[in-house]
């Protein structure tokens, strides 16, 4: 992934890789749910995505309509991967204590890491 999302780019993304597409308005309408924000820095901030080839767009009569051009798996391996390198230095184990440690998971979540745990020893 060439551009990193910030903080303000994935709120936009993750409504985007929700609905699949929406306009300027109908972000800004989503967000001003949770937050306030101006609609000309909604659509500022979604004009720099798309130069930054993080949306594509397309007309719709007087408007443009944005779809995500990155996968939500696909941002979440990058940010992932840089986040584990630097302040985990690469260690995934680290990184899973730390995770499992501010937590407090549900029965159903240790059943799901131990059936991923168990596939992953089966691969080798």
């Amino acid at each position: 992934m060439k551009y990193k999302p910030t903080d303000s780019e994935l709120e936009i993304l993750s409504i985007l890789w929700k609905r699949k597409q929406a306009s300027v308005r109908e972000i800004h309408e989503e967000l001003s749910k949770t937050k306030e924000t101006g609609y000309t820095t909604t659509l500022k901030i979604m004009q720099i995505m798309y130069a930054k080839k993080l949306l594509e767009r397309t007309d719709q009569g007087r408007s443009h309509i944005y779809m995500p051009a990155i996968t939500e798996s696909e941002t979440q391996n990058s940010l992932l991967s840089s986040f584990m390198a630097t302040t985990f230095g690469g260690s995934a184990k680290k990184l899973v204590m730390k995770a499992l440690g501010q937590s407090n998971p549900s029965q159903e979540e240790i059943d799901e890491i131990r059936k991923l745990l168990n596939e992953l020893e089966n691969q080798k």
